[in-house]
């Protein structure tokens, strides 16, 4: 008990030392109630300047939009105001000192128990400054999964994958990690290779013409037909290899970086079957041919 703790105690003892009892039990409810009526004030307060952190950061987000620098922002407003206002006041001038005036135990707090967490904060922090993406980039992670960044607080990433479901990944990992960002300059066309296999005794050139013309002819891609038998770079379509069944034609088709590749892929490729049939063209699948001989 320290001198403080003392007095207040000889003060209290010489108060009510001759008081009736009901004076005591008075004035114990009357501060209890008191103390309810500032603890109640006090939770007010502290939701209040949230509230209006909230409003904030919505004015901001109307004009600017989500991004992932103001979501880390807002993150970090919120855990500091809980800190300052709620764990620092409530746990008294013991928490204080220990986590503010112990380098002992900050250091080991930081060094052991709060490492990972204290790595996804600085990570995010990376990630909001330098922003390799933001709120809406569609990205392809190392192991092929793609889909929409959704979502960052200060521990982890929500990437919205194709089926809907949700990837929560930790900022450290993503911020480690190979990304493919197909939104990161929006503005740039982007394009993708397409292979279709035809038979052996198929008409090369019209095969060729075929493609073409379907791939030119879809709205969704920026492909326009200026072939020119003459120049061989006005080429769009090529015969690329000789394989056991088949002879392989390919195309580069160029798309608008907010059109989504499966799209395309489901595009395109419908379309260059369907043309490819009614032409007569041979889509070649593997078979077995089997002779008997009679013994």
């Amino acid at each position: 008990m320290n001198q403080d703790q003392g007095n207040w105690k000889k003060f209290l003892e010489a108060l009510f030392k001759d008081a009736p009892a009901e004076v005591v039990w008075g004035l114990i409810g009357a501060a209890a109630v008191t103390a309810v009526i500032l603890f109640v004030l006090y939770l007010g307060f502290v939701f209040l300047l949230l509230k209006i952190k909230r409003k904030i950061i919505g004015s901001i987000e109307k004009k600017k939009g989500k991004t992932l620098t103001l979501q880390f922002i807002e993150k970090m407003i919120t855990f500091a105001m809980i800190v300052l206002f709620i764990v620092l006041p409530l746990g008294g001038d013991e928490i204080a000192n220990s986590l503010l005036g112990s380098t002992a135990v900050v250091a080991a707090v930081v060094g052991f128990a709060a490492q990972q967490a204290i790595r996804n904060m600085f990570a995010g922090l990376q990630i909001s400054l330098y922003k390799p993406f933001d709120i809406g980039s569609r990205v392809e992670l190392e192991d092929g999964t793609t889909g929409i960044v959704e979502n960052m607080t200060l521990r982890h990433i929500v990437v919205c994958l194709l089926d809907s479901t949700r990837a929560i990944i930790p900022n450290s990992k993503f911020d480690e990690m190979k990304i493919i960002n197909y939104s990161y300059a929006a503005d740039v066309p982007r394009a993708a290779v397409f292979k279709y296999p035809i038979g052996y005794d198929s008409d090369i050139q019209k095969a060729k013409d075929v493609i073409r013309k379907t791939i030119c002819e879809c709205p969704l891609t920026l492909n326009e037909d200026k072939y020119d038998e003459n120049e061989p770079n006005s080429r769009m379509v090529y015969f690329l290899e000789v394989q056991d069944s088949a002879l392989i034609m390919g195309a580069t088709v160029k798309f608008p970086a907010n059109v989504r590749s499966e799209v395309i892929k489901d595009e395109i490729n419908t379309s260059v079957f369907n043309a490819l049939k009614e032409n007569g063209i041979e889509i070649p699948f593997n078979q077995l041919d089997v002779h008997m001989k009679n013994v």
